[in-house]
């Protein structure tokens, strides 16, 4: 085969917002191009390298086939299940994505309320632009993970484990792939910084690089890979895993799951879920697409904790083929941003309401009525229907 069997590439008119409500993620993600600026659109939207990796993420997904079965009563679908025991409308969460008062004022406080409204799972990232306590606020019967970042210091570490504790989010989801900051040329070429009237808002209160540290462009040519590279811990190993399980009660889900000897290794270890994410194509190039890796990594974890997928999600099939693969849940980042971006609160509502009623549309199509009947055969590669011929 000379390329990868996908869709054909198509012209689009660039959104201007002009027209009536998007009516896919793409179209959501069109009008945030048109809409952010520079900025923040190259932040948000780019890979690392030459983003091979970045587009491997959803081409991946255009390989694989669906096989669906007719003459089922699908009148009704159901689309709830538990993650790490707590109930969510469907498998389809929030991904933490950082800095989201770049996109809208309201950040992460609209995205908060927009998943609470659905039922469904918010991951807070530890680089929020407001701080952890008051977006749990913002919406306090919704269900919220934190995303931790393991700093050097390890007092700041602990005060951010504490605090999301407190507050009452549910689990720690450990961001274990970014030692450093993957070489994200667009940054590099904006010279990424954060807006002067946005800060880290989980830091607010404690001065210094962790409140500045990203203003400045600085050494490394972008503020965030100047901060992590000033403050992040690049000695991270499974003992400091160990470290974050003795400080709280929270469930802990390892982030950046790629292979499955690390996935054996985190069940050694203890962790109560696990996360396969290339970080949306940002951190090392050329790494596998993450619906690539998640049946062997399903196989080697063989139900002895839970496993979840982001990476390339923006159409209810892609949720529809990563649940029959074995995944507990899908997590979307980018589709929440373009949402942002569009309407704020509305816009993140919209965008998930979407993919939501594609994935029913897709169960209902394939002849799927509950989450239990999404089995591995469901899903074919087409080069396995192609060898046929």
């Amino acid at each position: 085969m000379a390329a990868p069997v996908g869709p054909v590439d198509e012209q689009y008119q660039l959104v201007t917002g002009a027209g009536p409500e998007p009516c896919n993620i793409a179209e959501y993600e069109r009008y945030a191009q048109y809409i952010l600026p520079r900025n923040a659109w190259g932040y948000y939207a780019s890979g690392s390298n030459d983003m091979i990796t970045l587009r491997e993420n959803r081409e991946a997904f255009t390989r694989l086939r669906l096989m669906p079965r007719i003459l089922v009563d699908v009148e009704k679908v159901n689309t709830h299940t538990t993650i790490l025991g707590d109930k969510v409308s469907m498998p389809i969460c929030l991904a933490p994505t950082a800095m989201q008062r770049m996109a809208h004022d309201d950040g992460e406080c609209a995205t908060a309320r927009a998943a609470s409204r659905h039922g469904t799972l918010m991951t807070l990232s530890s680089w929020s632009t407001i701080a952890l306590e008051e977006v749990f606020e913002a919406a306090p019967k919704g269900l919220k993970w934190f995303q931790l970042y393991v700093y050097k210091d390890r007092a700041v570490t602990l005060d951010l484990i504490k605090r999301a504790e407190k507050a009452g989010y549910k689990a720690l989801a450990i961001t274990v792939d970014t030692p450093i900051l993957g070489r994200r040329e667009a940054d590099l070429k904006n010279k990424f910084s954060l807006p002067v009237h946005l800060t880290m808002g989980n830091f607010a209160k404690k001065g210094g690089a962790h409140t500045a540290g990203t203003k400045s462009a600085g050494k490394e040519g972008s503020g965030l890979a100047s901060y992590v590279a000033s403050l992040i811990d690049k000695k991270l190993t499974w003992q400091d895993i160990a470290w974050v399980r003795k400080q709280t009660t929270m469930k802990i889900v390892v982030k950046g799951v790629l292979t499955a000897d690390d996935a054996l290794a985190a069940v050694r270890n203890g962790v109560d879920g696990i996360w396969v994410s290339n970080h949306g194509a940002r951190q090392l190039d050329t790494t596998p697409a993450t619906i690539e890796v998640l049946p062997e990594i399903v196989r080697a974890v063989a139900g002895r904790c839970e496993v979840y997928l982001d990476g390339g999600v923006s159409r209810g099939t892609d949720v529809l083929k990563a649940i029959s693969l074995g995944a507990r849940a899908v997590f979307v980042g980018r589709p929440v941003l373009w949402g942002l971006a569009h309407s704020g609160e509305e816009g993140v509502f919209k965008a998930i309401q979407l993919l939501r009623e594609e994935f029913e549309l897709a169960m209902r199509l394939s002849g799927s009525t509950s989450l239990a009947d999404l089995k591995p055969n469901l899903v074919r590669t087409a080069f396995s229907m192609q060898s046929r011929l």
